[in-house]
């Protein structure tokens, strides 16, 4: 662990001759701010913050717990132990019965409530309280992935899977073609929000494995709903007009495009698609990387203990044992036996175990079409993020990141595209409150592998962040990934996260599966740096169990995180030296009536107290100012707020002439005026 621990921080070191350093150092000795032993259940090295000088930090100095405390957990379904840092879990709900043991997928916000998909249907929390979210509605209608968003009083589900129905039941479709399969989007009324009315749905022919939603500014009677499949195309004998061809072969192809639908606002029972754009076209095949070293350990201890392995996709993996149960039945079954396999069984079985995993799962045997797809692009998105407000949409598409031009919301096209080796899966998107910087993640291994493992490369399962120039080009910065090693039963890759609205910072808490969950500092595109995190053991400390955090984002002044297997989490922040709460104050007075992460608004902090006091901790954060002049700016914000009326005008303005004339010597002069424009905005209240 020490080896893999030491890479993460490689950029950071002790000066001899700083004195900053040195206090830090006498701070820890006196006050214990380094954790526990991993041993303890929930673990936190954080004492009390306030917003006094001698509590704010550099990003450059932050020293997180060590030894990790995230290492060597211990596991279990809902009694498994936990470490915390700079957090404060506030809940922790089960799932209700219809939904223990399925998949909790990801979440969309409405006025006080919380709506989390599953792969049973969908979930309503009322977390108004948010120590105690109470369930509203847990309506049963199966389909993967049931990813959910809001608009208004509509919800769109998302369903792919070839066992969802079009009337919610839970039976299931068992037949090749049917018309009774929902693989699309449904929309729900919620207008009664307790009690969900299923009014449409839009079928589409590769169903729908995630959507995002688009409130275009400039029309108030549609939204469009952006439709990424994945699953194979299905037949159209289900739903004409359906074509897995080439599009060399068939410029209708369902490859190769995404799907956008026109939900008219007071009639979506009238929702359709109304263009298939191929935001693809003259893409080449995206470079890969092979096998990780821990890859290549786990491969050959498996032959080693006899389990059986075949490559998929070009690559060796272990076949899992319901898997191989199954597939041993077929071989008896073929040579007309019964009962249990024998050993000339699963002899056969490793000789044909690559041909029957093709039969199985479908395979490419015409060499004439893999001549016509040889050295494409991608064909499809896994997750589109749309920011309206700057007209931009960020696609995480297979073996590449794309940046799309949304100003006609139905017309969406390329106006960049970047590949990386390093990178397995594009997965989604995020962008900075200013639109000049995009995250995405690389969910390699597709969300069930344990990736976070020590000896797994920093760059690989990670996030990549790229600026955005004037030309609307991406340029690659740096990399960022979890730090602390998991083990390898524990899947675990980036996955969804979201911005925190912290004034003049790109801070965003992401889900990493059983890795937990990771707060970190972007704002620096060369230094993203983690300040805080939770974590728990894996579901089961003996063999890979899927669970851990699908998806967490910030919503109105709190974490809500969708843990796979567990139900839900709510947090908040703890202020620490990297976060005050003066920052945490500003952040919370953002606030909206409906959030879907996929469609991620602008954020506007009104001008407020917290807000200057924000700008004023950061400003010691950054040396913007000098000592004596922030301690002196505190003391002046503090007895403007405490006066009131003509006095507090007078203190305000004076403080905002006083800040004004120090601006143009501040090395922070940009954040100098954001602070005078605060306090003048507050003196004319």
């Amino acid at each position: 662990m020490n080896s893999y621990y030491n890479r993460i921080l490689s950029a950071t070191g002790l000066a001899g001759e700083n004195k900053r350093w040195l206090g830090l150092l006498l701070m820890v000795v006196l006050f214990g701010t380094y954790a526990c032993s991993p041993s303890s259940s929930v673990t936190d090295n954080q004492q009390e913050q306030t917003t006094e000088s001698s509590n704010i930090q550099s990003l450059d100095e932050v020293t997180p717990p060590s030894p990790d405390p995230r290492v060597g957990l211990q596991g279990g379904l809902f009694d498994a132990e936990e470490a915390i840092w700079n957090l404060e879990m506030l809940s922790t709900t089960p799932p209700p019965k219809d939904f223990v043991g399925s998949t909790n997928s990801d979440l969309a916000f409405k006025g006080n409530y919380a709506i989390q998909g599953n792969y049973n249907g969908f979930m309503v929390w009322d977390i108004s309280n948010p120590s105690d979210p109470s369930l509203v509605v847990d309506f049963l209608c199966p389909a993967s992935q049931s990813d959910v968003s809001v608009y208004g009083d509509l919800l769109f589900v998302s369903g792919e899977g070839l066992g969802g129905r079009l009337d919610c039941g839970t039976e299931g479709v068992d037949k090749k073609v049917s018309d009774e399969r929902l693989r699309g989007i449904r929309i729900f009324d919620i207008s009664d929000i307790e009690n969900p009315e299923y009014v449409s749905n839009v079928q589409t022919c590769r169903g729908s494995h995630t959507h995002s939603v688009l409130d275009d500014p400039q029309e108030d009677e549609n939204v469009y709903v952006y439709v990424s499949g994945s699953a194979p195309v299905r037949p159209e004998e289900e739903l004409p007009g359906c074509s897995d061809a080439p599009p060399s072969e068939d410029l209708n192809s369902a490859l190769f495009r995404i799907e956008v639908i026109q939900v008219p606002l007071d009639n979506p029972e009238n929702a359709k698609i109304v263009n298939s754009p191929r935001i693809f076209e003259n893409l080449t095949e995206a470079p890969t990387h092979g096998m990780s070293p821990a890859d290549k350990e786990q491969i050959e201890k498996a032959k080693e203990e006899g389990a059986f392995v075949a490559e998929i996709f070009g690559q060796p993996r272990i076949i899992p044992d319901r898997y191989v149960q199954q597939m041993l039945a077929q071989v008896v079954k073929q040579r007309g036996g019964e009962g249990e396999p024998t050993a000339q069984d699963s002899a056969a079985l490793r000789e044909n175990i690559g041909e029957m995993i093709e039969e199985r799962f479908g395979g490419n045997d015409e060499e004439e079409e893999e001549n016509l797809m040889a050295n494409r692009g991608p064909n499809q998105c896994h997750d589109i993020t749309l920011y309206p407000e700057i007209g931009l949409a960020g696609g995480a598409c297979e073996g590449y990141g794309l940046l799309l031009d949304i100003e006609d919301p139905a017309n969406p096209k390329r106006v960049d595209a970047v590949a990386d080796s390093n990178f397995a899966y594009w997965h989604s998107a995020t962008f900075n409150n200013e639109g000049d910087k995009v995250l995405f993640t690389d969910e390699w291994g597709g969300g069930g592998q344990p990736k976070c493992r020590e000896k797994d490369p920093m760059e690989w399962g990670a996030n990549a962040i790229f600026t955005i120039d004037e030309n609307n080009e991406m340029n690659f910065q740096s990399y960022f990934k979890m730090p602390a090693p998991q083990t390898p039963q524990e899947n675990c890759v980036a996955h969804n996260g979201s911005l925190i609205p912290v004034p003049d910072r790109d801070i965003m808490v992401q889900s990493w599966y059983q890795g937990g969950i990771s707060i970190f500092d972007w704002t620096d595109p060369n230094n993203p740096v983690e300040i805080a995190y939770h974590d728990r053991g894996p579901i089961d400390s003996t063999r890979m169990q899927m669970g851990g955090s699908w998806s967490v984002y910030w919503y109105n002044g709190v974490i809500v995180n969708s843990e796979i297997a567990r139900g839900l989490d709510i947090f908040e922040l703890k202020p620490s030296p990297y976060l005050t709460k003066n920052e945490i104050a500003a952040a919370n007075t953002v606030t909206f009536e409906q959030l879907n992460p996929q469609g991620q608004p602008k954020y506007d902090w009104p001008a407020t107290f917290a807000l200057a006091k924000a700008y004023i901790d950061q400003l010691e954060r950054g040396e913007g100012l000098s000592m004596n002049s922030i301690n002196n700016a505190r003391k002046q914000l503090s007895a403007a707020e405490n006066a009131s009326g003509a006095k507090q005008q007078e203190l305000l303005n004076g403080l905002a002439d006083n800040m004004e004339s120090q601006a143009s010597a501040s090395s922070q002069t940009a954040k100098v005026n954001k602070l005078v424009n605060t306090l003048q905005k507050l003196a004319a209240k």
